[in-house]
């Protein structure tokens, strides 16, 4: 019998892997970055939605945070158009290298964000990571305009992180998670509005579209949301920072093992992801290291 301890591990890797999948299924579906985010922000709020009434949890929520959850939610909605748009311009491989780097955005942004000062190493491993996505580009040069729209994807990213760090001390995930959902799919719904976006063909989609937006909407959405937060209450911080920055690597192998040779990069591309990653690896290490050292110095 496994211990719970080495259960909720397990349960950590498996939702890192499935959101290092996240990226393949967007490759897989046809339908372009709008209209999938619509889709797949539509049908999870519909999962969640069920969650919450069988859970019997009340969605009222005060003005203040609504609104804030609204923002949210726009955020993350533009963040996902960004990053499939990324990987249908260039490939998973690229956007999720390119992705990766979010540790360092928020990093310069938590500072102004939290209005705190800037620490030294961030500067420093941000440097090194301008270094590895220099190499990307400068090798990569057909997928620069995925690259640009991966860095805005991930820009999105890390600002959605620090709005959501100060919702989530307050209320439940399913009802962030339902709301800022419910949020993204009322803005693009908008947009598609004033755009005349929405026609016949757009509701008209193949049968393997439908089969890979409810896994991406279910599985890879809505259970993934909910699970994760579950499991970071019972795993040290270090612990879950160390196997999330796994899903890069699980989503590059994922790619080459279903999408074939249309992932295979050149040995620059592998050098400049390899930098940024072990620097992101190396920034979680010492800033978990020191914060030890500074509670053991507080417990003399």
């Amino acid at each position: 019998m496994l211990n719970d301890k080495l259960k909720n591990y397990l349960h950590l890797h498996l939702v890192v892997f499935i959101w290092g999948f996240t990226a393949v299924l967007g490759a897989l579906i046809t339908i372009d970055a709008i209209p999938l985010v619509w889709f797949r922000m539509l049908l999870a709020t519909f999962f969640v939605g069920l969650y919450v009434m069988f859970k019997k949890f009340s969605l009222r929520v005060p003005k203040k945070a609504l609104r804030t959850l609204i923002i949210a939610g726009i955020t993350i909605a533009l963040h996902w158009i960004f990053f499939f748009m990324a990987i249908k311009v260039s490939n998973v491989s690229v956007t999720l290298a390119t992705v990766s780097t979010g540790a360092f955005f928020t990093a310069i942004l938590e500072p102004i964000f939290y209005k705190r000062k800037m620490i030294w190493y961030e500067i420093f491993f941000g440097l090194v990571v301008i270094a590895g996505l220099y190499i990307i580009f400068s090798v990569e040069t057909q997928y620069v305009l995925g690259i640009v729209y991966a860095l805005i994807a991930t820009l999105l990213s890390a600002t959605f992180s620090l709005i959501n760090g100060k919702l989530a001390k307050q209320y439940k995930p399913s009802i962030i998670s339902f709301y800022e959902l419910g949020s993204g799919v009322a803005f693009i719904t908008l947009y598609l509005l004033f755009t005349g976006g929405f026609s016949a063909e757009f509701f008209i989609l193949s049968a393997s579209d439908w089969m890979y937006l409810l896994l991406l909407a279910s599985v890879c959405t809505a259970y993934a949301f909910i699970g994760s937060v579950k499991v970071m209450k019972l795993i040290s911080p270090y612990t879950v920072m160390l196997t999330i920055n796994m899903e890069p690597i699980y989503g590059i192998v994922l790619a080459y093992m279903i999408l074939g040779s249309s992932e295979k990069m050149s040995e620059g591309f592998y050098i400049g992801a390899l930098i940024i990653l072990a620097t992101v690896l190396a920034n979680g290490i010492l800033k978990n290291s020191l914060k030890r050292n500074v509670s053991l110095g507080q417990a003399k």
